[in-house]
């Protein structure tokens, strides 16, 4: 076994303690390394304490990740790059997302080295969040259900209504307003889901997974009442294939001001807010009604016309039976001879002496045959 030697010290030899190390390390990156870098990377780790935004980036690299390192968005910064952020992406910074970031490189003795975020470009998180719209629409068409919703025949009245919304969302509210103080029946069946966040996903699924145990008309998704920021939910193959897939029709009301998402593309019909879905059904509700009232209306006058006819048919009828009536007949001068009770429509069927009965109109008379 190998043993090890014990340290013997020589006098050529510099010594540095751990500090005087670090900060020589600190010293040689401040002197070769620019203010700040831009940098692309992902983020897989966020969270705020203190006002200050912590997070973690990762270099990912056919499927693994080449590179990692913390970074730090201090309070002042943070509050204004996010801002910025949120009203260019409508979104807001969340794990997953792809970013564009300024940053300064930082070496601490102690935590090491990391990064301090000075600036954002959300042209670049734009970019690849169209990217990965665009790639969900593929999917969806290459399966064959971008346009499956619209082979779904919608029900002639929609009455019941399965809703998937946040019960406090304002949104919510405005659109159970306008139904229930319509003139029409609509009965409407809440099923609470997380809208928005890394949460929204997987809570909407599970709403519509509990709907296929119930009896409805259509299904109506709606959020409203809020910043649209975090609807990168309503963009993602998952939720937008059970969506296209699903056994009643979707009605989809989420509130985007921008553009639409890939849930409304495949959607049976997409509304802008919630009001507006509300007042699509109403409307249709109308219309339906109106048909409806008309329909009733063609097969009275339908069912009276064909009644007419069939009187008028039985009429000739007995118009024919009573010109076939053998009185009618008689009263005309005709009479009918018969005998043994059948009717002789030949000289050559009687013989001399036969009894015959001959029928008149007001009377019947029997002879004989010479």
């Amino acid at each position: 076994m190998a043993t090890l030697n014990h340290y013997t010290p020589t006098v050529h030899r510099t010594l540095y303690t751990l500090s005087d190390l670090c900060s020589l390390i600190g010293d040689a990156l401040d002197d070769s390394l620019a203010s700040s870098y831009w940098v692309k990377a992902e983020i897989s780790n966020l969270s705020e304490k203190g006002g200050h935004l912590y997070l973690e980036l990762v270099d990912n690299q056919k499927s693994q990740i080449a590179a990692k390192m913390r970074a730090t968005c201090w309070s002042g910064t943070q509050e204004m790059l996010r801002a910025y952020f949120e009203s260019e992406t409508g979104q807001r910074l969340q794990p997953g997302m792809a970013v564009l970031v300024e940053a300064e490189v930082q070496y601490h003795p102690v935590y090491g080295l990391s990064l301090s975020i000075v600036g954002i470009d959300p042209s670049y998180t734009l970019g690849d969040i169209a990217r990965q719209r665009q790639q969900t629409i593929a999917q969806l068409k290459a399966d064959g259900l971008l346009d499956a919703q619209q082979l779904l025949p919608l029900p002639t009245l929609i009455r019941r209504i399965a809703v998937i919304s946040s019960p406090n969302a304002a949104g919510y509210e405005d659109f159970k307003h306008q139904l229930e103080h319509s003139s029409y029946p609509f009965r409407l069946q809440l099923f609470p889901a997380v809208m928005q966040g890394e949460a929204a996903e997987k809570s909407i699924l599970a709403a519509l997974d509990e709907i296929t145990n119930h009896r409805y008309d259509a299904v109506a998704i709606i959020r409203g009442g809020g910043a649209t920021t975090d609807l990168s939910c309503f963009d993602r193959y998952e939720l937008c294939a059970v969506c296209a897939q699903f056994e009643l029709p979707i009605l989809s009301g989420i509130g985007h001001t921008r553009d639409i998402s890939v849930l409304d593309l495949v959607a049976h019909e997409a509304l802008k807010t919630p009001t507006a879905v509300a007042e699509w059904l109403i409307h249709r509700m109308d219309t339906q009604m109106n048909r409806i009232a008309d329909l009733v209306v063609r097969l009275q006058r339908t069912g009276e016309r064909q009644l007419l006819i069939r009187r008028h048919r039985i009429e000739l009828l007995e118009q024919r039976l009573a010109a076939c009536n053998p009185e009618q007949i008689y009263r005309r001068g005709y009479s009918l001879i018969t005998k043994n009770g059948k009717v002789i429509r030949s000289v050559h069927e009687l013989q001399p002496g036969d009894i015959i009965t001959t029928h008149l109109a007001d009377g019947s008379k029997e002879a004989y045959v010479k």
